[in-house]
């Protein structure tokens, strides 16, 4: 069937921890894929990022409680063109401080997003409005930049990620059709002192010389003193943000 690459972009899913975008895969279910725009300021607002606490459902009656994006996971679409200058509000509803970080792009530091690098942090509550260039062209993504330290509901263990891309200044590209896809872990966990479950991978088994690899590093490192730490494992794994043969739990 062919589809023309706007329509399509309506239609398609609009990302760890990280995100990955593929060429070609069957099309995901996701909610509405465009930022909302305010249709009235004293300043052209391009975007408006709202964060709070969304209820998901990332499989039939499996439901999780994540921090979201205007509501959905992956966050929606933004779409920038190199070298125009983009305005983008954060309304953050949420009782934290919060950072948003343009992954990839070239940008002062007071609106790149990372408080380490001296971008000032969206009040818990409140709002901030920011503008920049964005560059280079293609695709980057957005994120959180808060550090979750061991809370397993902050930072990027939350649903905090959406897409952006930036069109080209003067080659747009020879394509049929864009897909974009984030894969993306929930429902964390800490273990200590065993291997995370492996019931969710497939095939199930194990390589044996990765096993003596991971088992001479653990050993090396204790021998220095180092504590034997956590690890993070998940229940759930999601493909925008729907799971695939989940079971209802």
């Amino acid at each position: 069937m062919s589809v023309s690459r706007r329509s399509f972009l309506k239609s398609a899913g609009v990302v760890a921890g990280s995100a990955l975008v593929v060429p070609a895969v069957a099309q995901m279910p996701i909610s509405n894929n465009q930022a909302e725009t305010p249709s009235s300021s004293s300043e052209k607002v391009d975007y408006t990022i709202r964060i709070a606490a969304t209820p998901m459902e990332i499989a039939p009656k499996k439901i999780i409680s994540v921090t979201t994006y205007n509501g959905q996971f992956p966050g929606p679409l933004l779409r920038m063109k190199e070298g125009q200058q983009i305005t983008v509000d954060f309304v953050n509803k949420t009782d934290t401080l919060e950072q948003l970080h343009w992954h990839g792009q070239l940008v002062p530091m007071d609106v790149d997003g990372a408080s380490e690098e001296g971008t000032p942090y969206i009040p818990a509550r409140g709002t901030r409005r920011i503008s920049f260039v964005p560059r280079p062209s293609g695709y980057r993504f957005y994120h959180t930049h808060n550090r979750a330290g061991a809370d397993l509901s902050a930072g990027q263990y939350s649903g905090q990620v959406g897409h952006v891309y930036i069109e080209p200044r003067n080659e747009p590209g020879n394509y049929d059709r864009e897909v974009f896809v984030v894969l993306k872990e929930f429902e964390p966990s800490f273990s200590r002192g065993g291997d995370m479950a492996q019931d969710v991978l497939s095939p199930t088994t194990r390589v044996k010389a990765l096993e003596e690899k991971g088992e001479a590093a653990m050993k090396a490192s204790l021998a220095k003193g180092m504590p034997h730490g956590y690890e993070v494992g998940y229940s759930a794994f999601t493909i925008n943000g729907r799971g695939l043969d989940m079971e209802s739990r």
